[in-house]
């Protein structure tokens, strides 16, 4: 796209400067005045932008338009752009439109990548309205009208209604009694005091948030003094505050139901369609499913979902092109009369998830630099005219904070899976695993109250179905021996989060494996047995952040393997060598040697630095050739997201927060956090049972969010100094803690030697086990407790050592799931179990501490069944393997409960053959099986 001068407002030539970087996004700072971080915006005053004072953001009027840019910078120093043009109900259609254009703009003075939405008052997306929380409550009025106020003698009463669990939409409504409905949530401005009335059919975390809409009426309109109420429905008037608030309607009467004033569309009901956006006009394209291949680069397009309108712009289209295909979105929707639809416009490469999703096929996307050039492009126009350009320019990349350390002293036990066995392994073994292998782990550690215990498993990259299978079965029993009391957390071989190797320190990773299915499926498959042997050919690439954060993984021995920026162990039988990248760290060549200690621990090894090796070297690596210099590539970066799930009537509904923060998290529902390389869950503690089902059960919380908020109000917006908070910090994740005495303290065995100090490095994603751990009577360090602080401190009082649990620490990174296919693991229902008798008194103790922490044994609980398939799988009928069954059938792969139906009843619920079944794309099995209740 070619940019000229003339193309670009001079409003928005030093627009996208002010950074918010993402760390306080989702960790603000404690606000004593609202500061809206990162946000920038115009009103369109006779078809110009007009840039509005942050005094004034999230000040709207309903007869103007607006333009607002959301930038935020990320970890690596690139800045990301969001661009949303708001249109107020009584704004005319020329300044609606010229709001558009001045958005098309703005992108292109960006770089043209920025995703762009349409907002009409009464209507935002929640994106948007997540930028200015708690609410927007438009004001009447424009720049067309002078915005002319009349100064009132007295307050005027007004009446608003709050819908939204994590964003508020905040509606006024007239001030009277027909207004009022047992659904919905209503605020009562008064004088001197402000109610909010909460329907009887509203759910407890829109109350919570509309307490937040409260407050800023309070500090907004009456300056922070006034009173306020809460009023429950079906109260009559058995208070004085409810009695007050009647009153103000001449008294209570019945309330009328709740009627829908507008008809609503079925997104089931109407196809998507694709339309071509030339020379202002919208042409069908003709096509029997969406896929990527149907859109031109030199085109602009049109996709009605029907809820909401996408405009595709192609990264060769002009700036003039792009205009025109946004005046022709406007005007579709305007030939419609959909005028309150949202309108996205993204850019070629730069498609959201949910703009892909709606095609059948789309490719993997590589990495664009284009984007940069267009950039770079405007900074230099701009830079000729004199004109400041920082913020066009790729910002610096964010320093990282120093890495505190962590002291893991818990006790730690692995098991080998083969098959339906595992074998406990002994200390020296621990951290020795081989790659077709699978392996359950078990970690406790002293809490704050009692012990808290991690059960993980590890699964191998060459490790077989049936072990992997196994290994999630038993691993399930163990957290079950434990009443769920213990996090539990699941890893694939290359996907290890920090958390895996801080518990393991020093890791070695072999090739092959010694059980009965890796062997079976290697002699199937005719392929060689690669199993490590001590006196065999072997290399090794170390890699690691200090001693107690160090791996050596096995890869193949040859030259090509080896890489510039890392060490290497090579063994040939009584002969080790180490050679040592030129690209390397001396704290790298370090463990090095360390490494040795745990391969070769009574081997001279022969150093080998890189460009001065020995032939014989070479020669056992089978000669020289071509290898890296850089090293390995990490995942691209990708910004957190958060979901909330909730059940409506039997459906599972999941919903996107943006722009979040510890204060989304509610005790009524299950969140997950997508961090790209690791996904968290999140279960408050009165989630409702049939989603507990349906979640791992690894977090919890204090309280409900409704009563939480309310005391805070009540107490003038700070929380009781006296009480423990009621809720944990936003780092925990909501952990479990087991509920066993507290075992002697014992350190940890490890494989090097004990005489070397321990330097912990650490990303500030340990920040919240740092304290966890940091136990002054159990350390088995050499240096001094280092001093630890808090990454993310309450908003309460300054003394706040006790306000976060121990036990909730190990759980903020427990539910790591490194899965390479990104498929969600649920657990199944697991009916409580009768009391076993009590034992003799001079037992029971030990018993229990058997049972619920070494857990070597497991008790099975396993009911009887008649039917068996033609492979020897067991069936159970299809009521005791839905995730909401009050019978469900124990000990099987909560994953793949479809399996275990008959043929005759998987055809009868399903429509089809299992054979049909399993050839369907796995998004589609996906959703049959939700809709059954089998997933």
């Amino acid at each position: 796209m070619s940019v000229s001068m003339r193309d670009l407002d001079p409003a928005f030539q030093s627009a996208g400067q002010k950074a918010y970087p993402l760390s306080l996004l989702y960790h603000p700072p404690v606000r004593s005045l609202t500061i809206y971080r990162g946000i920038e915006v115009w009103r369109i005053e006779n078809f110009k932008p007009v840039a509005i004072p942050h005094s004034s953001h999230g000040k709207f009027f309903t007869g103007d338009s607006y333009v607002i840019l959301k930038t935020i910078a990320l970890k690596s120093g690139a800045l990301r752009h969001d661009i949303h043009y708001w249109l107020g109900k009584d704004t005319s259609q020329d300044e609606a439109g010229a709001a558009a254009l001045k958005t098309v703009e703005l992108d292109a003075a960006l770089g043209g990548r920025a995703v762009q939405y349409r907002e009409v008052q009464g209507h935002e997306t929640e994106r948007f309205l997540s930028y200015f929380k708690p609410c927007i409550i438009p004001q009447e009025g424009g720049i067309a009208s002078g915005f002319k106020h009349v100064e009132a003698e007295e307050y005027k009463i007004r009446m608003f209604t709050c819908q939204g669990k994590h964003v508020v939409h905040v509606k006024e409504v007239p001030f009277a009694r027909s207004s009022l409905n047992h659904d919905d949530i209503f605020i009562l401005d008064t004088a001197n005091k402000i109610f909010q009335f909460n329907g009887s059919n509203s759910c407890i975390q829109e109350r919570a948030k509309a307490l937040e809409v409260v407050q800023h009426i309070k500090d907004t309109y009456h300056d922070g003094k006034c009173d306020i109420a809460t009023v429950e429905d079906g109260k009559l008037m058995s208070d004085a505050e409810t009695g007050e608030f009647w009153g103000f309607f001449g008294g209570f009467a019945p309330l009328p139901r709740k009627t829908s004033t507008e008809e609503t569309k079925s997104a089931d009901a109407l196809p998507t369609q694709l339309f071509c956006l030339e020379k202002g006009q919208a042409e069908p394209v003709a096509a029997d499913s969406l896929t990527k291949e149907l859109l031109d680069t030199n085109k602009c397009y049109l996709l009605d979902c029907v809820g909401e309108i996408y405009v595709w712009m192609g990264r060769s289209t002009s700036l003039d092109e792009r205009k025109a295909a946004s005046g022709a979105a406007e005007e579709y929707l305007r030939s419609q009369d959909r005028t309150k639809s949202h309108i996205i416009r993204v850019i070629e490469n730069f498609e959201t998830v949910t703009f892909r999703s709606k095609f059948e096929t789309w490719p993997q996307s590589t990495e664009v630099a284009v984007s940069e050039d267009g950039r770079g492009k405007v900074a230099a126009l701009l830079k000729r005219q004199g004109l400041n350009v920082r913020g066009l320019l790729k910002a610096a990349p964010t320093k990282e904070e120093p890495q505190p350390y962590i002291d893991c002293t818990g006790n730690l036990q692995v098991w080998r899976v083969n098959g339906q066995e595992k074998t406990l392994l002994p200390v020296p073994d621990q951290s020795k695993f081989y790659s077709g292998e699978c392996y359950i782990f078990q970690y406790t550690c002293p809490g704050e109250d009692q012990e808290e215990c991690l059960v993980g498993t590890w699964f191998g990259k060459q490790s077989v179905e049936e072990d992997r299978t196994s290994a999630t079965s038993q691993a399930n029993k163990m957290v079950e021996s434990l009443k769920f009391m213990a996090s539990q957390m699941q890893i694939y071989e290359g996907n290890e989060p920090i958390l895996f190797f801080a518990i393991f320190q020093s890791f070695l990773v072999l090739k092959g494996g010694l059980s009965d299915g890796y062997k079976n499926s290697i002699s199937e498959k005719e392929l060689p047995d690669e199993t490590y042997k001590e006196d065999g050919v072997a290399l090794f690439r170390v890699q690691g952040s200090g001693p107690e954060n160090m791996q050596a993984i096995q890869v193949e021995p040859v030259a090509s393997s080896l890489n510039s920026s890392y060490c290497y162990i090579l063994q040939n039988g009584s002969s080790v060598f180490t050679w040592i990248g030129n690209l390397t760290t001396p704290e790298v060549q370090e463990l090095v040697e360390r490494q040795l200690d745990v391969i070769k621990p009574n081997m001279q090894s022969k150093l080998q630095k890189e460009g001065s090796e020995s032939e014989a070297f070479w020669e056992i690596l089978g000669g020289k050739s071509e290898y890296p210099s850089q090293k390995i590539a990490k995942d691209a970066e990708s910004d957190p997201h958060l979901f909330s799930c909730t059940f409506i009537k039997e459906d599972l509904k999941v919903t996107e927060i943006y722009n979040f923060n510890q204060d989304d998290l509610m005790t009524e529902d299950v969140f997950i956090l997508d961090c790209h390389s690791s996904i968290f869950v999140w279960v408050g503690q009165q989630v409702d049972q049939k989603l507990k089902a349906q979640a791992l059960a690894i977090g919890q919380m204090h309280g409900n969010s409704f009563q939480r908020k309310l005391s805070i109000l009540k107490n003038g917006g700070r929380p009781t100094l006296n009480n423990k908070p009621k809720r944990r910090t936003a780092v925990s994740h909501g952990g479990r803690s087991v509920a066993t005495e507290q075992p002697q303290q014992r350190s940890r065995s490890v494989s090097f030697s004990p005489d070397r100090v321990r330097v912990r490095g650490r990303s500030p994603a340990f920040n919240a086990l740092a304290s966890t751990f940091e136990n002054a009577n159990a350390r088995n360090l050499s240096t001094p407790p280092p001093q630890v602080r808090k990454p993310y401190p309450k908003s309460g009082p300054a003394d706040s050592s006790n306000a976060a649990p121990r036990s909730t620490a190990l759980a903020s990174l427990a539910a790591t799931f490194e899965q390479p296919p990104r498929e969600p693991l649920m657990p199944r229902s697991i009916k409580p179990r009768p009391k076993s008798p009590p034992k003799s008194d001079s037992n029971s103790k030990e018993n229990a501490m058997s049972g619920k922490i070494e857990a070597l044994t497991i008790q099975e609980d396993v009911k009887e069944n008649d039917v068996e398939d033609e492979e020897g799988l067991t069936l159970y009928p299809y009521d005791r393997l839905t995730t909401v069954s009050s019978d469900p059938a124990a000990d099987i792969d909560v994953t793949k409960r479809e399996t275990y139906l008959s043929s005759a009843e998987f055809r009868e619920k399903f429509g089809m053959t299992k054979e049909a079944f399993y050839k369907l794309p796995k998004w589609k099995q996906n959703k049959l099986k939700m809709a059954l209740q089998l997933f």
